[in-house]
């Protein structure tokens, strides 16, 4: 599986710490909680988290849902995927190049559908590894500046928005996607568990994710 080495990974985290100094000065609303070295300490985890969470396991883990029109582990981990090829960097890019003047272009939140058939989990998962590492060596690359993340590009739903909501957004899909993929893989034990149901959290939430 690809990740980053840990000699790359310090030096990462070392060119992030010296990206958060004293964006809090800029006194913009959006930055007040946005650290882009705190959201990159999630981005970079999220692929070692999937991968010992589900490598290897049986495939009531991996290919169970929650009913009909409902996500699998598979399918979140095959939807991360579409994201790290369509979305996040290529909306920095245009950010950067275009700013407001060319709204992104959507994002198809199905396309795992047809991009992960045929597709073991293995290979997602060492895809979704691969796509990651780029992306954040890109990332890196850019050399983002304080007065970059107040720059804005056009949502196609949602309008403007700001590079800094952006990549907090990167962060957050992540975790969201975390927690549903908690969520699924309790559901396959909703009723082995029996009247313990009651006190088990899990069981109880509605969601907010496919």
């Amino acid at each position: 599986m690809a990740q980053l080495g840990n000699s790359d990974l310090q030096h990462f985290r070392s060119w992030l710490a010296s990206k958060t100094p004293g964006m809090h000065l800029l006194g913009m609303a959006n930055l007040t909680d946005f650290h882009l070295a705190d959201s990159i300490e999630i981005l970079t985890r999220t692929p070692a988290t999937l991968d010992a969470l589900l490598r290897g396991m049986p495939s009531v883990w991996v290919r169970g849902n929650e009913g009909t029109d409902t996500w699998s582990a598979f399918d979140i981990v095959g939807h991360l995927i579409v994201g790290e090829r369509t979305d996040w960097m290529p909306r920095v890019r245009v950010i950067l190049d275009s700013g407001e003047a060319r709204p992104f272009d959507p994002f198809d939140r199905f396309a795992q559908e047809r991009e992960s058939q045929g597709k073991s989990l293995e290979q997602l998962l060492d895809a979704f590894a691969r796509l990651r590492t780029e992306n954040l060596a890109a990332l890196q690359a850019l050399n983002l500046q304080p007065e970059d993340l107040i720059r804005r590009g056009t949502h196609p739903a949602l309008g403007v928005v700001t590079l800094s909501e952006l990549l907090a957004t990167w962060a957050v899909h992540d975790l969201t996607h975390v927690h549903q993929l908690s969520r699924v893989m309790a559901h396959q034990y909703r009723e082995a568990v029996g009247p313990w149901k009651a006190y088990l959290g899990v069981l109880q939430c509605a969601g907010h994710s496919t």
